[in-house]
């Protein structure tokens, strides 16, 4: 169960702020419990979380030590593999799924080395390769932000630093 003022990772809207919990005023509405959260990078959207489903929906943002402890992980991750590129967008698809910030470091690292082939093939980097790279580090850096404390802007330079 989560408080007012909490923070949380909610799937595909990466960390939000428990702002209220609340019985929905609506017509219909069962008389459940809801919690009303704030996207922390998205001003403006609201989000109607079931307390009953919560618990497959919502995870707390990783605490600091944990952050820090992920950071200096990261080297040892390893990447996605896959038989081919057509398994490639379902396995993005499931990282960014998972709600796990480990699952999105490796989708990070996967993507990163591959722009990193293509363009020493003289390739382009892929839409697809853009979209998920850019997702997942959204949520990620988003999570260790409010995490380690700092900027969402600084989080790269922090993981170069403590990797």
């Amino acid at each position: 169960m989560y408080s007012v003022g909490d923070y949380v990772v909610c799937g595909n809207k990466g960390v939000c702020r428990v702002e209220k919990i609340s019985v929905l005023d609506i017509s219909g509405a069962s008389g459940e419990e809801y919690y009303i959260l704030k996207p922390v990078y998205t001003p403006g959207s609201t989000v109607y979380i079931s307390m009953e489903t919560a618990d497959e929906k919502l995870r707390p943002v990783l605490s600091k030590k944990e952050a820090n402890k992920l950071v200096k992980q990261m080297p040892g991750i390893p990447d996605i593999v896959v038989e081919n590129d057509k398994q490639l967008e379902g396995e993005y698809k499931n990282c960014i799924r998972s709600n796990d910030a480990t699952e999105l470091v490796r989708l990070l690292k996967t993507i990163y080395h591959r722009k990193e082939a293509r363009f020493a093939a003289g390739r382009k980097e892929t839409a697809l390769d853009a979209k998920y790279f850019r997702m997942a580090g959204d949520y990620l850096y988003g999570e260790l932000a409010i995490s380690l404390g700092i900027a969402r802007d600084e989080v790269e330079k922090y993981i170069d630093k403590n990797s």
